[in-house]
């Protein structure tokens, strides 16, 4: 490594704080409508005042989050509860679903056809009432967790467009969420749901995503986990499979599961000896598990997100395992993402490269991009490395 653990904690740490939280703390708030913008320019400019539901819950849980689990700072505290109010009086229709979109004042956009937008408030909620002991969003998170079981068999229910008799397919990005979103909420739901629910998202990823012989994850399967020779069949969304497996290993760590340890750390290293380009560096955002063209224009982009969650990923797995593969990848995705992804003028990182790494979108928040991926894995990265620090202290090693 170039760098030492210590150092690397300061890096995150100092990013976290003195440019990526400073952005949206200063150029997101809804002060007259509440809620936040997400859609910013590189400098913080507000181009589009539509509301994403899973984006303002998202920003809710990482102010809770940074309030709960890094210091209880009022400012936080104040700006996840502004998010929540919106979102109270504003998210949901009568059935307690969370709209996709909404206009600034909080009038629905478009239906609530994503079920992620409830994942999303339900992790929000429960991170919040955790912060503040409301029994009212408590409430919110557990009903809207239960709505999300109740809908999982169908996530997009009356407004799914595909006529699933003839090709059904499900989709790895539900029960990959569905694991982080249990354990987010292992701190009030019943225990013995937590290890019903994580289990069979273990089961599912392991048992139906997973290609066995080349040990990768597939976006899309059939029910029974049987592989479909078509578009959505063939598909791989690397970071989604780097992301599942990084979740994989928080249960594993809170289980001490050895085993499932190392399976997801295998899953972790296959994915990303097939999807680095050889060529440019940096991760492909889409691929075809047979190397055909895929039905994504923007299959070569090099995403933000992609990068981050995949750092988180290759820290975590070298902290519970010491294997130097994982060290070996952490560094090299680590120059990559540290070289392309943050603006040398400060104000938050860009989200969309092309595939010779240049930037592609300069906007630092829109419709998909928010206050989520980037602050959750600089804080979770921070930690780990300084458990790092504080473990090789321990063994007093150079």
């Amino acid at each position: 490594m170039k760098y030492q653990f210590k150092e690397l904690a300061k890096l995150y740490q100092d990013e976290l704080l003195l440019n990526v939280i400073p952005f949206w703390e200063t150029y997101s708030i809804d002060k007259k409508y509440g809620g936040y913008f997400t859609c910013l320019d590189s400098f913080g400019k507000v181009y589009d005042t539509d509301k994403f539901i899973w984006l303002q819950a998202r920003q809710v849980w990482t102010f809770a989050m940074l309030y709960n689990r890094y210091e209880k700072r009022s400012n936080w505290l104040e700006i996840a509860e502004h998010g929540a109010a919106f979102l109270r009086q504003h998210g949901m229709d009568s059935d307690g679903n969370w709209y996709f979109t909404l206009t600034r004042e909080g009038k629905p956009l478009i239906q609530p056809y994503n079920i992620f937008s409830d994942c999303f408030a339900a992790m929000a909620f429960s991170q919040l009432a955790l912060a503040n002991g409301s029994k009212t969003d408590r409430q919110i998170s557990l009903k809207t967790y239960d709505n999300i079981l109740k809908r999982s068999n169908n996530p997009k229910g009356k407004y799914n467009k595909h006529i699933s008799r003839w090709r059904p397919l499900i989709s790895l990005a539900l029960p990959m969420i569905l694991a982080n979103l249990t354990v987010e909420m292992d701190w009030f739901i019943d225990q013995n749901l937590v290890s019903k629910k994580i289990q069979e998202c273990i089961d599912d990823l392991f048992g139906k995503f997973l290609d066995k012989g080349k040990n990768l994850l597939h976006e899309n399967v059939s029910p029974d986990g049987q592989l479909i020779d078509c578009f959505d069949g063939r598909l791989i969304n690397p970071g989604h499979g780097i992301e599942a497996m990084a979740f994989m290993l928080d249960i594993a760590e809170r289980q001490n599961d050895q085993i499932l340890i190392r399976r997801a750390i295998d899953v972790i290293l296959a994915t990303l000896a097939h999807s680095w380009d050889q060529d440019h560096g940096g991760i492909f955002y889409f691929m075809d598990t047979k190397g055909f063209p895929t039905q994504q224009l923007e299959w070569d982009q090099k995403l933000w997100w992609v990068h981050l969650e995949t750092l988180v990923a290759l820290s975590l797995a070298y902290r519970l395992s010491d294997n130097q593969k994982c060290l070996d990848w952490y560094q090299r995705v680590h120059d990559y993402t540290w070289a392309h992804f943050p603006d040398k003028n400060g104000n938050e990182w860009f989200g969309y490269l092309n595939r010779q790494g240049q930037v592609l979108l300069d906007l630092k928040g829109g419709k998909w991009k928010g206050c989520f991926h980037l602050p959750r894995a600089l804080f979770t990265c921070m930690r780990q490395f300084e458990q790092l620090t504080m473990a090789k202290n321990g063994k007093k090693k150079d």
